[in-house]
C-alpha cells in the first residue's frame, strides 16, 4: 500500500525506516498532481515549501505525535506562510503574519502543513470548484468542501475544516471520510475567519476516530480515549427521531435499522428516542443566530466589497439584516431550552445517532447538500462525528452520525470507534 493510503494512526507506528516525512510527503505530492485536476480539492500548495518542512523533519528528533505526518488545512485558517483567502477574491493574495492556534499546535507536534485546502466562499453561503472524488459531477458538500475531498482521495491523512451548520460533518459523510467536530470551543479559534461566534467551531477529518482523536489530544491537551473500557463495548445508543424537515431515503432509513440491529447484536443497547417538541424549533432557531451574527461578522465585506461578494451570499446577509434582536434572542432561548433538555436525555445514553445526511452526495456543484441532520447539534455545541459506513444505490458514501453530550469528547470518540469497527461498510 502506497503511504498516502495509511490513516495517520498507523503512519505514527511504522519504522522509521518505512516512513519518512520526505517519503509521506512525496506519496502525497504524487497524487495530487495525478488527481487534482480532477477533484480541485486545494486553494494553495507548493510542493518545494512541503519538501522543505519534510526534510526539516527528518533531519530533526521527533517534536511530538504527528512528527512528519502532512495536514491539510481549509483555507479560513490562517497560516503564516502560505496566503489564506478565505474562499473570496476580497482577499486574492492575503498573507497573515501568523498561525491560527491549531495549526501552530499542529507544527509544534512535528506535523508538516501541505497546504490550503479549497472553502465555501467565506465559509457561507455559495459553492465552491470541488468535486466529490468518488463520482466528479456530484458535490463533495461544503463548507469544508476540499479538507473531506484531500483526505478521501488519499492526498493527505489528515486535514482541518471549520463547521458553523454542517460544514464538517456533511461533506466528511459525502466523501466517505471520519469527520469530527468537537464539542464548542475545545479547539481553540483565534486565527479562524468568524462566522457565526456561538456556533464557529474547528473540525477535523481523517480515516478512522483514532485519527481525529489524536489531532483532538494534540489540539487540547487532553489524553486519548481508553479504547479498551469494558463499558465501551455495551454502550447505551439511543436512535434519535422527530419531524425532520427533510425526508430520509427509504434505502438509508433502512440501512440505519439494520446498522442498529448490528449493534445491538454485539452487545450494545440500543432504543428509539422521540426527541421533545422544543427541538422542531431548533432549525429555524440555529438558522437565526447564524444569519444574525453572520451579518455582522461580515459587516466588513459588506460595506466595503459589496461587488466581490456572490449573488447567494448577498441574498442570505440580506436575510440577516432583517432579524431583529429580539428575535436573535428569543431563538437563543429555543437553544438554550433544547440544550437543557438535551442535559437530561444524555443521563440515559452515551451517545444518539442519526443519519449524517439524508441521502447520497447530489448531483451538480451549485447543490452542496442537505444539514438537516447536522446543524441543530451545531447549535446544541455537543460533540459529533461521521462515521463512514454506508454505500448509497449510486454506491456513494452516506454516513451514520454519533452525538455525544457537551463536553463528552472522550467518551463520544470511544463510542463511535466501538461503532465504526463494529460494522463494516454495507451497501443500502
Amino acid at each position: 500500500m502506497d503511504l498516502n493510503h495509511y490513516p495517520a494512526s498507523e503512519l505514527t507506528r511504522l519504522p522509521p525506516q518505512k516512513r519518512t516525512a520526505l517519503r509521506l510527503a512525496e506519496a502525497c505530492l504524487a497524487r495530487i498532481a495525478e488527481r487534482e485536476r480532477d477533484v480541485q480539492a486545494w486553494a494553495c500548495i507548493d510542493p518545494e515549501h512541503v519538501l522543505a518542512q519534510a526534510r526539516a523533519r527528518d533531519a530533526e528528533a521527533p517534536r511530538g505525535p504527528l512528527h512528519g505526518i502532512p495536514v491539510a488545512v481549509k483555507d479560513i485558517i490562517d497560516t503564516c506562510d502560505l496566503p489564506t483567502e478565505y474562499g473570496s477574491p476580497i482577499y486574492a493574495g492575503h498573507r497573515p503574519r501568523a498561525d491560527a492556534a491549531c495549526v501552530a499546535l499542529l507544527r509544534e507536534a512535528g506535523a508538516v502543513i501541505l497546504g490550503k485546502t479549497v472553502t465555501v466562499e467565506l465559509a457561507a453561503y455559495h459553492w465552491a470548484r470541488t468535486r466529490n472524488p468518488h463520482h466528479l459531477a456530484h458535490t463533495p458538500g461544503g463548507s469544508s468542501s476540499g479538507s473531506a475531498a484531500a483526505v478521501a482521495d488519499f492526498m493527505a491523512p489528515l486535514a482541518l475544516g471549520t463547521q458553523t451548520g454542517g460544514s464538517t460533518i456533511r461533506p466528511a459523510a459525502y466523501c466517505g471520510v471520519v469527520g469530527y467536530k468537537p464539542t464548542f470551543n475545545l479547539v481553540n479559534r483565534a486565527g479562524v475567519k468568524p462566522l457565526a461566534e456561538s456556533q464557529d467551531t474547528v473540525g477535523l477529518f481523517g480515516r478512522n476516530v483514532t485519527d481525529v482523536a489524536l489531532m483532538t489530544s494534540i489540539l487540547t491537551g487532553a489524553a486519548m480515549p481508553d479504547w479498551r473500557s469494558t463499558e465501551v463495548s455495551a454502550p447505551r445508543i439511543a436512535a434519535a427521531s422527530m419531524a425532520w424537515p427533510t425526508r430520509v431515503h427509504p434505502l438509508v432509513s433502512a440501512a440505519m435499522q439494520k446498522a442498529l440491529a448490528r449493534l445491538a447484536r454485539a452487545g450494545a443497547r440500543v432504543k428509539n428516542l422521540a426527541l421533545p417538541l422544543p427541538f422542531e424549533a431548533s432549525f429555524a432557531a440555529h438558522r437565526t443566530m447564524n444569519d444574525y451574527e453572520a451579518w455582522r461578522a461580515l459587516s466588513h465585506e459588506l460595506l466595503r466589497h459589496a461587488d466581490q461578494l456572490s449573488t447567494s451570499m448577498l441574498a442570505r446577509l440580506a436575510e440577516g439584516a432583517r432579524i431583529t434582536f429580539e428575535a436573535y434572542r428569543d431563538a437563543q432561548t429555543v437553544i438554550a431550552r433544547c440544550r437543557s433538555a438535551l442535559d437530561e436525555i444524555f443521563t440515559g445514553y452515551d451517545v444518539l445517532v442519526t443519519p449524517s445526511v439524508p441521502d447520497e452526495a447530489p448531483e451538480g456543484l451549485p447543490n452542496i447538500g442537505d444539514s438537516t441532520f447536522i446543524r441543530i447539534w451545531t447549535a446544541m455545541h455537543t460533540p459529533t462525528l461521521n462515521l463512514p459506513v454506508f454505500r448509497g444505490e449510486k454506491n456513494l458514501p452516506v454516513g451514520m452520525q454519533v452525538i455525544g453530550p457537551a463536553g463528552g469528547d472522550p467518551r463520544t470518540l470511544a463510542c463511535a470507534d466501538w461503532i465504526h469497527r463494529t460494522l463494516a461498510d454495507q451497501s443500502v
